[in-house]
Formats: C-alpha cells, sequence, structure tokens
C-alpha cells in the first residue's frame, strides 16, 4: 500500500508539473520571468558565500546547456565530485565543505534541470542523455578515478552513472538517496514538499523542513531563502519519473567501494534500504546517523562529515 501510495504522490506531482514546463521556454526552462530568475540568483549568489573558503566558478559548455561547477580545494588533491539534492543547488554544501575540501579537489556541479546556475537549453533530458552530461563535464576537466557525493537525488545520479560499464569514479558515497534502493519510505509525512510545489508558501515550507530536518533551526537564514525561492519559482521536470528505485542487477554490477548514509528519522529511507545496499552492493559499508532526517548534512554535520572523510582517505 505504501509503494502505491508513494507511485500516485510521485504520478500527481509529474502531472502538474509537466503541465506546466510545456509552456516554458527551452531557454527559461526553470523560471517563468527574469524577474524571479534575478531573485534566485541573487538569494544563490548569497548562500554562496557561507562556504566561507576560496573557490572559483566555471561555466561549462555542453550538448544540452551550459554546466556551471564551483571548484575548491587543493589542486594536488584528490578529485572530488558533489552531487546536491532536489533544488538544493550547490550551495547545500556549506556545513561540509571546508572538511571535504581539506585535502580533496572539490567540483560541485548544479544539476541542469533544476534552479541553479546551469542552464537548459535542449528539451528535458532522459535518464541515458543525464549521464551523457555528466561525462562531458568529466571529460573537460580530464577526471580520472574520481571520488563522488550525491546527495538524495544526487545520490540517485551517483548511482546512475556508477551502473554504466563506462565511469571512472572510484569511491561513492551516498547521502539518504532518494529512491535508490527503496520506494519512499513514508510518503504521507513526504506529501508536504509535494504541497509546497503546488501551493507555495512561507507556512507549507517551514512544515516540509519539519519533515525532512530534525534540526531545521540549524539551516542558515541565508540558505533558506534561497531554497524556499527555489521551491516557489522552480518547475519540476518530467526526470522524477525515472528516478525508481535501481533493480538488483544493477546494483550488482556496481563493485566501487561505497558508503551509504541515512538517517534514524529519514521519511524517504529506512533500514530496508540499508539491507538492500548490503546485500547487492558487493563493497558497500552502511550507518544510520542517529537524530538525523534527510538532511543529513544539516542536522549532524559533523558525524556526516567524520564519517564521509574516514571512508574517502
Amino acid at each position: 500500500m505504501l509503494k502505491l501510495y508513494s507511485r500516485l504522490v510521485i504520478i500527481l506531482f509529474l502531472a502538474v508539473s509537466c503541465s506546466s514546463t510545456k509552456k516554458a521556454k527551452f531557454e527559461d526552462y526553470v523560471f517563468k520571468t527574469k524577474t524571479e530568475e534575478q531573485k534566485y540568483q541573487a538569494a544563490y549568489n548569497k548562500a554562496l558565500k557561507l562556504w566561507d573558503i576560496p573557490y572559483t566558478e566555471e561555466n561549462v559548455k555542453t550538448s544540452f546547456g551550459t554546466a556551471h561547477v564551483i571548484i575548491a580545494g587543493p589542486k594536488n588533491g584528490k578529485d572530488l565530485v558533489l552531487l546536491h539534492g532536489m533544488d538544493a543547488s550547490s550551495t547545500m554544501w556549506y556545513p561540509n565543505i571546508k572538511t571535504l575540501a581539506k585535502n580533496h579537489r572539490i567540483y560541485a556541479i548544479d544539476f541542469i534541470m533544476e534552479p541553479n546556475k546551469s542552464n537548459l537549453t535542449a528539451k528535458p533530458l532522459s535518464s541515458e542523455e543525464i549521464v551523457v552530461w555528466y561525462n562531458e563535464i568529466f571529460d573537460h576537466y580530464k577526471l580520472k578515478k574520481f571520488d563522488i557525493i550525491g546527495a538524495s537525488r544526487g545520490g540517485w545520479i551517483a548511482t546512475l552513472l556508477a551502473t554504466q560499464k563506462s565511469n571512472a569514479i572510484d569511491k561513492m558515497v551516498l547521502l539518504s538517496p532518494a529512491q535508490t534502493f527503496k520506494f519512499i519510505d513514508k510518503p504521507r509525512k513526504t506529501s508536504a514538499a509535494l504541497m509546497l510545489k503546488l501551493f507555495p508558501s512561507e507556512k507549507k515550507f517551514s512544515k516540509t523542513l519539519k519533515a525532512f530536518s530534525t534540526h531545521p533551526e540549524k539551516i542558515s537564514p541565508v540558505y533558506n531563502r534561497q531554497f524556499y525561492l527555489a521551491n516557489k519559482y522552480a518547475k519540476s521536470n518530467s526526470s522524477m519519473l525515472k528516478m525508481t528505485p535501481f533493480s538488483d542487477k544493477e546494483l550488482e554490477s556496481i563493485k566501487n567501494p561505497v558508503l551509504v548514509l541515512i538517517g534514524d528519522k529519514d521519511v524517504i529511507n529506512s533500514e530496508e534500504s540499508l539491507e538492500r545496499a548490503k546485500k547487492y552492493l558487493a563493497n558497500s559499508k552502511t550507518q544510520i546517523v542517529k537524530d538525523a532526517g534527510h538532511f543529513l548534512t544539516i542536522d549532524q554535520p559533523k558525524i556526516t562529515n567524520d564519517a564521509v572523510i574516514d571512508f574517502l582517505e
């Protein structure tokens, strides 16, 4: 019943979002007006300053549009790719970036079909095209044998990339990966996010944060503003339809060392997720983070940072 409910929520979510994106021009895929885009970009720029470390921003031309990449950390450090959660953008790494960038060369990539600084100039991408898009970025930077961290939707994308026969990934970290090992664990609680998308308001945004985080008070007000505008202005896209749990065979094809972390109060995953990871990922390590929801990097940044660095190094 929960699996059916989860699917119905996703289908309803997609039906509304897809109908609205059809009206948008490809060059304005995310935002309806220039004013909305400018307000969001200003909030993004303020939130990025929360990184509080030296970084550079680069735009990489791809077959599907411009990829925005934030680069930080020592040039001689091991390459580490960061894939953010849905509508969160690369600014979401502010509680973790100092630790991650200490010994790693960071490449934080904004997903092209969400509100951030990447810009889609083609039709919505299929799963196959998403793989091509990321590989064009990896090729641009000549990334070989790199580590990758994916949070929520980014975890699903990281897993998708790792299932490809030809990939250059070394170690992989999945932080509360969405729709990766199982369907949404607590669909009724996640419905707050759906209502926020359909009828955005500050009240619904606050309710959503409480559903996904055990410590929403820890979230920087500056980042909160950007995240709210992302949910208020952005159109979710049909690529979500492809975000179904990976098959046993697909998971078994991944031979990389993998660390999977979930919070004990995660509304997306449960212990079943970790059990499936242990069963089908040949070289996996799993951990439950106490007093944490879906937003691991916010709820328990030190525990998460320590676990990730211990695994990568």
